[in-house]
């Protein structure tokens, strides 16, 4: 008799012991990264750098995005949250973690873009990361990152998204962003040889109506 699709998901499940402790890997059968931007910060805070630590918190609002995205990765098996050192980034992630039961990881590279730096540079700094998550998926299922949206941008079209695709998207949201607060996207690659799949994954509640278009 084949085993049934539960089977066989279970069959990639390791299971690992060591200072008492139990740890689950999965031996997934290709690597999803999700791109998170940060929910929404409080803009007024202009007496705070924005591109660079602490930078604005979140409003209230920020807050309740990050919860809507939290239950997305709780219901799409995400259990690690990497993040920028940003406070918005950071708290985006705190929040979202509790919902999904994620861990947490800090990550410099996914820092919000730089004066002066050139779509080459950002994409060097954050393509280290973009290794590690994607080798961290392989093993242990679907990751997310919290990031802002010029990395986002970045890493959507290092990814080969079409160009006008990335300019559609961008023309929807704040500040050209091609994601909205607390939005999602998605990258999975079926097979090694292959092209990775990427796809504008989940918004929150009040930014969808921009999408029925």
């Amino acid at each position: 008799m084949a085993a049934s699709p539960s089977q066989r998901r279970s069959s990639r499940l390791v299971q690992r012991k060591g200072s008492g402790l139990q740890a689950i890997r999965f031996l997934a059968n290709f690597p999803v990264v999700y791109f998170i931007r940060h929910g929404t910060p409080d803009w007024s805070r202009k007496d705070l750098a924005y591109h660079r630590p602490p930078g604005p918190p979140l409003v209230t609002t920020g807050e309740l995005e990050a919860a809507e995205v939290g239950r997305f990765l709780r219901d799409n098996s995400v259990r690690n949250v990497w993040y920028s050192p940003l406070e918005r980034t950071h708290r985006t992630a705190v929040l979202a973690a509790a919902i999904s039961e994620s861990g947490l990881r800090c990550e410099e590279e996914l820092m919000e873009v730089q004066p002066g730096e050139s779509i080459d540079a950002l994409r060097a700094r954050i393509w280290p990361v973009w290794d590690r998550a994607v080798a961290h998926s392989l093993a242990f299922g679907p990751i997310a990152l919290v990031t802002h949206g010029g990395p986002i941008t970045a890493m959507l079209s290092a990814l080969h998204l079409p160009g006008d695709v990335l300019a559609h998207y961008a023309r929807l949201f704040d500040g050209g962003n091609p994601v909205p607060p607390c939005g999602v996207w998605k990258a999975a690659r079926p097979g090694a040889d292959e092209l990775w799949d990427v796809s504008l994954a989940f918004v929150p509640e009040a930014y969808r109506s921009k999408l029925m278009v």
